[in-house]
């Protein structure tokens, strides 16, 4: 998979509460839909998780009630979409408006309600970055039983389990797609765990407004390989 590689500096990565405002204010002053946003995460993410599977892969997608279980969701319809056999563990099946409809979706496009125990690839898309601990015994189970899997196994943003204050996670990833800018507390975790950075589609504005450069690689490409700083 040929994904351009950039350095983490000083310039491209931001705290997880900076970052909130950077999302908020892209929605509001910009207007840039969250189903939008969801789409451009999906997209990247089902790009990135194609590349570690055989053309007839099995891909078990865990996703939650919010909108990293949407992004997850919409990578379920886009790989459904291509051909690979789609599997969905919802460990809480109450999920709001938006990610709803994306179960929706994935499911007219094939995907299947359903936990098998050997995929050759895993999904987290569980919990984003407005997650907290402790983790609903729902939850806690799905990332135990996550974590026996041998396959490669892919975080959507922020692991679910992640704690802000020791950058450690409950669940294991061995890679991480974030979404827009790099987060600071994921920096530790460059050391035993490949990021990838994926553009969502905020404007260059916003990036400045917050003393970032957007990456310019996402000219030509929008899903990065982030390398630990120089």
């Amino acid at each position: 998979m040929d994904i351009p590689d950039i350095h983490i500096t000083d310039k491209n990565h931001i705290s997880l509460n900076r970052f909130r405002e950077m999302d908020y204010l892209s929605v509001d002053k910009y207007h840039l839909p969250i189903e939008l946003m969801m789409e451009n995460a999906g997209l990247n993410l089902a790009r990135l998780a194609a590349g570690f599977l055989p053309d007839s892969g099995k891909i078990l997608i865990s996703a939650g009630t919010g909108n990293n279980g949407g992004g997850g969701l919409v990578a379920a319809r886009r790989l459904s979409g291509w051909g690979f056999r789609v599997f969905l563990d919802i460990p809480d099946p109450k999920l709001k408006e938006l990610p709803a409809y994306q179960l929706d979706r994935a499911l007219a496009f094939g995907a299947k309600i359903e936990k098998v125990d050997n995929p050759d690839l895993f999904i987290d898309a569980l919990l984003g970055f407005s997650q907290f601990l402790p983790l609903s015994n729902e939850y806690q189970n799905a990332v135990d039983d996550a974590n026996r899997f041998s396959c490669t196994k892919i975080s959507l943003d922020l692991p679910t389990g992640f704690n802000a204050q020791t950058s450690t996670c409950l669940f294991r990833p061995d890679l991480i797609m974030t979404l827009a800018a790099m987060k600071t507390e994921l920096l530790p975790l460059t050391k035993d765990i490949d990021i990838f950075l994926a553009d969502i589609g905020l404007p260059e504005e916003v990036y400045n407004k917050f003393g970032l450069e957007q990456p310019g690689e996402f000219k030509r490409s929008s899903l990065l390989r982030l390398l630990a700083p120089k």
